[in-house]
């Protein structure tokens, strides 16, 4: 049996971190401090000074005092943050919104964010601590607070962990479950106070020189290398990176406790190749450890993807393997304490389930498969993924909302080459500053075993049904982790076993043939289909097999690029933009993202600026046609007909004129007439209205203006009269949208309203001679 003594200890810690994160100092205080009187009383009866503990009580009445304990220690830790974040005079300048010059110390790599609506996509954020700020009247705030920083001007792409900079900006307040005091929006570059700490600007210069040995290869296998080795997806094609996602692969390109028993992995055997003894191996390991963690950089996520690693090397040291779980505990403890933040962080969660999965499952499988005949390598390389994949799918499930039917076997054909290609790509990087030929010839290797990798990814991402729709959030997360203790408990017994197999083999024989056999997406014959690509639009209305046209782009290239994937569409026979907004054209490059795209139209109305580049720069790199078109123009393909009937003419002044001056389309598909206004507001709809007749508007199904805010003409959606209505909107948007009322109204009127955000892909479907809509995974809703 493991030795579990301090587990109780660990999650009682994290647990209790956890629900600080989402409270106030106070209570957390009262939770520590009723956890301690507990925790007093109990062990005073233990002890025999109060009363006399029974048999039971006497047997497990430690673990429920170190259940305690672990609520004592995470609640206080965490309360001390909270002090120091909600600290009084930092609070005032977030609720006033004041502009400061701040003083900080950058904490990670700074990293680019899409999809923020009205906002560009070159956006960076960095994480930072602020130590001073100053307000325009010269008074001072000093002290250290956790901080965000928005910054626009790429000077503060280059910085590194470590640097201290000074920089003007407003502060605003966070969004909460976190220890973030305030978020930091700066339009300038940072003004440097010395260079970066030795160790990070070593591992700059390693990383650079990785970068440049990959620099001749190909670029799915170039890009992909960096990743592997330490974490770097700078080059990484951007439909490699879904591929990744879609196949339960993306951890291979983060740095986690699988990248640092891989290295430590590969100096141990040399170490036992040379008969060193296991106080020498260890100590050999440790440095290699501390050489790795300068490569990929001392950051937060590094640092605990050491923590974990490490374990195995204090079981090594001491020669008892069953010391690891204990020390797993330990490592949980010590950094929730540290840093209570990360009780709140996924890649915490999914490295301990990782770790653990490793020790408590994958060696029982390992020896299971052993006596079965199976040779020892093999049963080793199937034995950790499998388990690895089964403690971490809860986290996975509740993140994703998704339960992956190919992680395991992409990751089974992924577990011979990620040893290979990152022990030669750590070569690459060490080899770079002192012999760079060597450098290259160590990436060409690598990129072999990286090419599998793609491989592997690319062809598992387009198996249809890979992923099955799952309760998302906490409950999902607890739904799979019964279900999975359920399944472990049962192959236990053989009769169980047998009922097991029994239901396993039905569902993969029946369930899922029916879903790849029914070919429920893209359901037939559709005639529009409205992707959920976050808080943005995307609409595609199919021309021929294959063909389709596209309407906006969303916010994020892979949303869109993963819609028209979905939907088979190898070829855009027009792409339009309604208006230039980033939620309708940050993800451009997707729709262009391998396949071709015939002619691109635009709305007359040029603003804003940055959303016009990034619609001209991707039709150039695309090879397509941009052209601006008005009311009354006209074109057709196939299926489709689109009809231009707004903006009538240019308005000015309004409460948004990008808004209102979007591409209103009228489409007719197989038949279904389709109203697309863009992010129409009032003031257009109203001039639709006077404007154009009346039949015009008139439609079965209708886009919902805006993902479904409150600016509606209540007489422009009486004279559409849908049947249908499509809301394009994001999961927990700040922006209110839909509007509660609107959809009412909508409903009132006898539309079937469907939105992207509680529904995915929605489509509505030509079905006999009526309308029916369909929800991707769910039946259809006939009208």
């Amino acid at each position: 049996m493991p030795d579990l003594r301090l587990a109780g200890l660990a999650v009682a810690a994290w647990l209790a971190a956890l629900a600080g994160l989402h409270s106030t100092v106070t209570a957390s205080a009262t939770l520590a401090a009723v956890a301690a009187g507990l925790a007093l009383l109990t062990g005073a009866h233990l002890c025999g000074l109060i009363g006399r503990p029974a048999g039971p009580v006497r047997r497990y009445g430690w673990i429920a005092v170190a259940v305690l304990l672990g609520v004592v220690c995470g609640a206080t830790a965490t309360a001390a943050r909270l002090a120091v974040r909600d600290a009084a005079p930092v609070r005032a300048l977030v609720t006033e919104r004041t502009l400061v010059t701040a003083e900080l110390v950058v904490r990670d790599d700074p990293r680019p964010i899409r999809g923020a609506a009205g906002r560009p996509a070159t956006l960076l954020l960095v994480s930072a601590d602020l130590t001073r700020l100053t307000d325009p009247a010269g008074r001072r705030v000093t002290g250290t607070v956790r901080g965000l920083v928005l910054a626009s001007d790429p000077a503060w792409r280059t910085l590194l962990p470590g640097q201290r900079v000074t920089a003007k900006g407003r502060l605003s307040a966070p969004r909460g479950g976190d220890l973030t005091a305030a978020v930091l929006s700066v339009t300038g570059p940072p003004t440097r106070h010395g260079p970066a700490p030795w160790p990070q600007r070593a591992a700059g210069a390693l990383r650079a020189g990785l970068q440049r040995a990959c620099a001749p290869l190909p670029d799915a296998p170039g890009g992909l290398l960096p990743g592997l080795v330490v974490g770097d997806t700078s080059r990484l094609p951007p439909e490699v990176e879904e591929d990744f996602r879609a196949t339960g692969m993306t951890h291979l390109n983060a740095v986690s406790g699988s990248n640092v028993a891989i290295v430590v992995g590969a100096v141990l055997l040399l170490a036992r190749w040379a008969r060193a003894g296991p106080r020498t191996a260890a100590a050999l390991c440790v440095l290699a450890l501390v050489g790795f963690v300068i490569l990929v950089r001392p950051s937060p996520s590094v640092v605990r993807a050491a923590a974990m690693g490490a374990i195995g090397l204090a079981a090594l040291a001491t020669g008892r393997t069953r010391a690891a779980l204990p020390a797993l505990a330990a490592a949980v403890t010590v950094l929730v304490l540290v840093d209570p933040e990360l009780a709140g962080d996924p890649g915490f969660a999914l490295s301990v389930c990782a770790t653990g999965g490793l020790l408590l499952l994958a060696p029982g499988w390992r020896d299971g498969l052993r006596r079965r005949g199976v040779p020892p390598g093999l049963a080793e390389a199937l034995a950790v993924p499998a388990a690895a994949q089964l403690a971490c799918g809860p986290v996975i499930a509740g993140i994703s909302g998704t339960v992956s039917l190919v992680a395991v076997p992409a990751n089974l054909l992924a577990v011979p080459v990620v040893a290979p290609a990152t022990v030669l790509g750590v070569l690459a990087a060490v080899l770079s500053p002192v012999w760079p030929a060597g450098a290259e010839f160590a990436a060409w290797l690598a990129s072999w075993p990286a090419r599998w990798l793609v491989t592997v990814a690319g062809q598992g991402a387009r198996l249809p049904a890979g992923t099955v729709p799952w309760p998302g959030g906490v409950t999902g997360a607890l739904l799979l982790a019964a279900v999975s203790v359920a399944l472990l408990v049962a192959v236990r017994r053989p009769v169980l076993r047998r009922l097991v197999a029994v239901v396993v083999v039905a569902v993969v024989l029946g369930a899922l043939p029916v879903r790849l056999l029914a070919a429920g997406w893209p359901p037939p014959g559709w005639v529009i289909v409205a992707c959920a690509v976050g808080q943005g639009d995307a609409v595609v209305l199919p021309v021929a097999a294959g063909r389709a046209v596209v309407v906006d782009a969303g916010p994020d290239p892979s949303g869109v690029d993963g819609c028209l994937r979905r939907l088979g569409v190898r070829e855009v026979s027009l792409l339009v933009v309604s208006h230039f907004h980033a939620d309708h054209v940050g993800g451009v490059a997707g729709v262009f993202r391998g396949r071709r795209v015939a002619a691109v139209a635009t709305p007359q109305w040029s603003e804003p600026p940055y959303g016009v580049a990034q619609v001209r720069d991707a039709a150039r790199e695309g090879g397509a046609p941009l052209a601006p078109v008005q009311a009354g123009w006209r074109w057709r393909a196939g299926a489709v007909e689109l009809t231009a009937i707004g903006p009538p003419y240019p308005l000015r002044g309004s409460r948004s004129d990008p808004n209102n001056n979007s591409l209103v389309l009228a489409a007719t598909v197989r038949g279904v007439r389709i109203l697309l206004p863009g992010d129409a507001e009032t003031e257009e709809q109203r001039a639709l209205l006077e404007t154009v007749p009346a039949a015009a508007i008139r439609a079965d199904v209708l886009k919902v203006a805006h993902h479904g805010s409150a600016y509606q003409d209540p007489e422009f959606l009486v004279a559409v009269r849908p049947a249908v209505a499509l809301v394009c909107v994001g999961v927990d948007n700040d922006y209110g949208h839909p509007n509660p009322g609107l959809l009412d109204r909508l409903t009132r009127t006898g539309a079937r309203v469907l939105r992207t955000d509680t529904d995915g892909d929605v489509a509505a479907v030509r079905a006999g001679g009526g309308l029916a809509v369909v929800a991707r995974g769910t039946g259809p809703g006939r009208r």
